[in-house]
C-alpha cells in the first residue's frame, strides 16, 4: 500500500475543501486533469455510477471504469452494462470486468453451500474485496458515486480524501448530493439507468444479497436484511 505523510494528507484536504461549493464536475475535471491516466472509476451501474459515467464521459472520455462482476449480479445489471458501453461507445479496454480468483463452484468447494448467508462478510471479501484491491493497485485514484446522504458510514465522505484501506486518493464527487439530485441529472441528460431503480431498489448488489426497499425505509435497508452489515467493505474507513 502506498504511504502518504501528514504533509500530503494535510494538502489533499485543503484541496478537497477548495470543492465545497464547487459541481461534481469541477471535482472530476480537476482530479482526472491531476491523476490521468493513472485514475479509474467503479461502477457498479447503479444510479450514483451511472451518472459519473456520463459525467467522465463528457470531460475525458479516456478514463477508464471497471465493474465488479460477483458472478451474482442481476440480469438487469449486465442490462445496463451493455447499455452503457452502447450509449458510449465504451471498448474493452475502457470497460474492464474484475472477478474474484475463486469461481462460484470454487468457493462452495472450499466454503460450503451459500457462504452468502453463513458469512457475507467473508463472500464479499472473496467476491469484491479481493478483486477490488486487485484493481486498484494499478491506479493513483479511484473515482466512486458515494454520497453522504446514503449511511452513516459514509456521512463524512470527503469529496477528496486519503483511501486508507487502499492505498490510494478516492474522489467522490457526488458526495454533497442527494438522491434527488442523481435522478434529476438521469433524466436531463437520459442516462441508461438499471430498472430495478424502478422496482423500489434503490440500493443493487448481488441478488442473494439485495431485496427491495419500501418508501420511506432506508435506502439501504435492502442489503443484507436481517443483519447488521450495512457495507461490502468496498468504503470502510480503517480502524
Amino acid at each position: 500500500m502506498t504511504q502518504v505523510s501528514p504533509n500530503d494528507m494535510e494538502a489533499l484536504q485543503v484541496w478537497s475543501d477548495s470543492f465545497a461549493s464547487k459541481q461534481p464536475q469541477e471535482v472530476l475535471a480537476a482530479a482526472i486533469e491531476r491523476y490521468a491516466p493513472k485514475i479509474v472509476l467503479a461502477c457498479s451501474f447503479g444510479a450514483e455510477d451511472v451518472v459519473l459515467v456520463d459525467m467522465v464521459h463528457r470531460i475525458n472520455p479516456s478514463v477508464p471504469l471497471f465493474y465488479l462482476d460477483t458472478d451474482f449480479l442481476f440480469p438487469e445489471t449486465h442490462a445496463t452494462r451493455d447499455r452503457i458501453a452502447e450509449r458510449y461507445n465504451l471498448k474493452p479496454a475502457q470497460m474492464l470486468q474484475v472477478k474474484s480468483l475463486l469461481t462460484p463452484a470454487d468457493q462452495t468447494a472450499r466454503h460450503g453451500e451459500a457462504l452468502w448467508a453463513k458469512d457475507p462478510d467473508q463472500c464479499c471479501k472473496i467476491r469484491k474485496v479481493e478483486p477490488l484491491n486487485r484493481i486498484l493497485k494499478t491506479y493513483d485514484a479511484w473515482i466512486t458515486g458515494i454520497r453522504r446522504e446514503q449511511s452513516p458510514t459514509r456521512a463524512n465522505a470527503k469529496m477528496i480524501e486519503w483511501d486508507n484501506i487502499f492505498g490510494l486518493v478516492k474522489v467522490n464527487p457526488l458526495a454533497a448530493w442527494t438522491w434527488a439530485d442523481v435522478w434529476t441529472y438521469i433524466k436531463i441528460y437520459e442516462v441508461p439507468y438499471n430498472e430495478l431503480h424502478d422496482r423500489n431498489y434503490p440500493s443493487i448488489g448481488c441478488t442473494h444479497c439485495t431485496k427491495p426497499v419500501m418508501p420511506g425505509e432506508d435506502p439501504r435497508s435492502g442489503r443484507w436484511q436481517g443483519r447488521e452489515k450495512t457495507e461490502c467493505g468496498l468504503h470502510k474507513k480503517a480502524s
